[in-house]
């Protein structure tokens, strides 16, 4: 069976599908990313008769059409929604949406002697040789009379040239664009496929943008879903789009969508800022109870799952399914109750958080346990953190995340969440899980390591106070400011022979630290240091940190992980302390991860 089909279109003919509903462009009702310059080159090119490139669709079994009737074989555009925007707005007339969601028109001018196309000034405006709008030409009801008045502007020109330039230029509404129409039963992985090899730009379409695409088909109630998507998304980054979205989407804001996320005009929080990517992951697997995001395109098209077929009965139940997990996804109460929950476990900040998808799951999970009647708020709670926790430390959110999550949502569903997540534990965070694999994968000297950031959520969760302060804890240097500090300065290691920049900046050789006590420290060998805090401790006056008690020193080190003989460690014995912290940075990580 024939995966696509193809066939030409005139301009013209593009336009009456796409203005009768018969090809559907999500993208009208999101910002127009092109400028008024690719729109006047578009028109240049289909002026001299260049090819602009095949337009890509995709059948839509099922689809709403703006008249209320379902559509057998509408078509989504999902390649090319800029190029029939822009002739939407240059040939048609018609706006586009801006970045503040205002409609906004782009007008193209052309001048009849020379050929050229621009985009229009104040003085073009007042130049009779150039037509302002060739939308007006376009749309003029005669021809001829819109010939004369040019005419009449400008009576010294070549009468026979500007005819010709006139009949050419309005030959672009017939110029023929190649629409390369996939077939409806195509698995969205194969329509990726197909996408990459045809597009030149080689630029791969996400299995979201397939599914952002399919939700908006669904009449007025698509398009306002998938707005909330989109707006929800914006608004979790740009606040102050809220009034934009007010002023100039009327249609949005008549719905009882835009009260539900009105709450982030006033939100600053920004550890968890989900992008539609994201959403769609956590709609399909709290609406639909599964992991592969094809499978949401699936149901949102009607197809049964056990016969592959189209059952358009299907279709309303899958968009209620939709419309309830989105309305969860977007709860102000659910949303910030869950951003409390995993900086309870001592994650503040985004730059701690190495993987989204971790987050994506924990959401996920915490909205599917949410309203579990046999579950407390803190048991709910316990588990989220310990979920996420646990991903960060496996990398259970790496590769094929989409088929892990299959699997996790299936056994959460048969067994539990808690009971999934103890197999989970024994399996992969055993004794040989803490006393060997992490402090291996401690060996590295990348700051963004989830190992390591772990390390630092622990010391946020307990409390910790930066290595060598008396009150400055961790957190508030996180939230603040601190300085990542070498225990054994890196000049020090670097004058002794330990040149290697991986082996002086390994994170077992970082900590916490106050500016004024990195800055005091310098390039001293931990010995002169370290000599400096005993003689503080035992006169009593400050110069180095604030700590003068021994005992307060001991606690320090520990919250710190730091050995107790730091004071003897030299270039020489520079390795085998790095072997030794990483030891004791795995048990505080392990007795951390057993309080969550």
């Amino acid at each position: 069976m024939a995966k696509y089909s193809v066939q030409q279109e005139s301009v013209d003919g593009l336009l009456t599908l796409v203005k009768g509903g018969k090809i559907a462009i999500p993208e009208l009702q999101r910002p127009f990313v092109w400028n008024s310059t690719k729109v006047r080159d578009l028109l240049d090119s289909l002026y001299k008769g260049y090819p602009v490139g095949y337009l890509i669709t995709w059948q839509s079994v099922g689809a709403a059409l703006k008249d209320g009737q379902i559509a057998q074989h509408q078509q989504i555009l999902i390649d090319g929604q800029q190029r029939v925007t822009a002739l939407r707005a240059a040939v048609a007339g018609l706006p586009v949406v801006d970045n503040h969601y205002k409609k906004q028109k782009i007008t193209i001018a052309f001048n009849p002697l020379t050929g050229d196309f621009e985009t229009v000034t104040p003085v073009i405006r007042k130049t009779p040789q150039w037509i302002p709008d060739v939308s007006e030409l376009f749309g003029a009801t005669s021809t001829f009379a819109f010939f004369s008045k040019y005419v009449a502007r400008n009576p010294d020109v070549d009468v026979a040239l500007v005819e010709e330039s006139i009949d050419r230029l309005l030959t672009i509404r017939s110029a023929q664009i190649g629409i390369i129409a996939l077939a409806d039963d195509l698995e969205v992985e194969t329509v990726s496929e197909i996408f990459i090899r045809i597009n030149s730009k080689g630029v791969p379409l996400s299995s979201a943008d397939f599914a952002m695409s399919k939700i908006a088909t669904y009449g007025d109630r698509g398009r306002n879903l998938r707005k909330l998507i989109d707006y929800f998304c914006h608004l979790s980054v740009a606040p102050h789009v809220y009034q934009d979205i007010v002023d100039n989407d009327h249609e949005f804001v008549a719905t009882p969508f835009l009260p539900k996320i009105a709450w982030l005009k006033d939100d600053a929080e920004d550890l968890y800022d989900p992008n539609y990517s994201d959403v769609i992951r956590i709609a399909n697997l709290i609406g639909f109870n599964r992991g592969v995001a094809s499978a949401f395109v699936s149901e949102l098209s009607g197809r049964d799952p056990e016969t592959r077929k189209v059952d358009e009965s299907r279709i309303p139940v899958a968009y209620d399914r939709l419309e309830d997990a989105l309305l969860r996804i977007v709860n102000k109460y659910d949303f910030q109750n869950f951003i409390m929950t995993i900086k309870s476990a001592g994650f503040i900040t985004t730059a701690m958080i190495s993987s989204k998808n971790a987050l994506n799951f924990a959401y996920a999970l915490y909205l599917r346990l949410r309203h579990d009647p046999t579950m407390s708020e803190g048991e709910r709670k316990s588990i989220v953190r310990r979920w996420f926790v646990m991903s960060m430390l496996t990398g259970r959110n790496s590769g094929s995340v989409e088929t892990q999550w299959e699997l996790d949502v299936r056994r959460i569903s048969q067994y539990g969440a808690a009971a999934h997540l103890k197999q989970i534990e024994e399996a992969e965070l055993s004794d040989a899980f803490w006393q060997v694999t992490l402090p291996g994968n401690l060996e590295t000297s990348s700051v963004r390591s989830p190992y390591f950031q772990t390390f630092l959520a622990a010391q946020v969760k307990t409390g910790a106070r930066g290595f060598l302060s008396k009150s400055i804890t961790v957190q508030a240097m996180h939230e603040q400011i601190g300085d990542i500090h070498h225990i054994v300065p890196k000049d020090y290691l670097k004058k002794e022979g330990v040149t290697d920049r991986s082996d002086y900046n390994q994170v077992a050789n970082y900590v916490l630290t106050e500016t004024s006590i990195n800055i005091r420290i310098s390039n001293r060998a931990p010995g002169a240091y370290m000599d400096e805090i005993r003689t503080q401790v035992d006169t009593g006056k400050l110069t180095l940190g604030e700590i003068t008690d021994d005992q307060d020193l001991r606690r320090n080190f520990a919250e710190n992980a730091v050995p107790h003989d730091l004071d003897t460690v030299t270039a020489g014995s520079y390795f085998d302390f790095l072997v030794r912290r990483r030891v004791m940075m795995a048990q505080t990580i392990g007795r951390y991860y057993d309080g969550l």
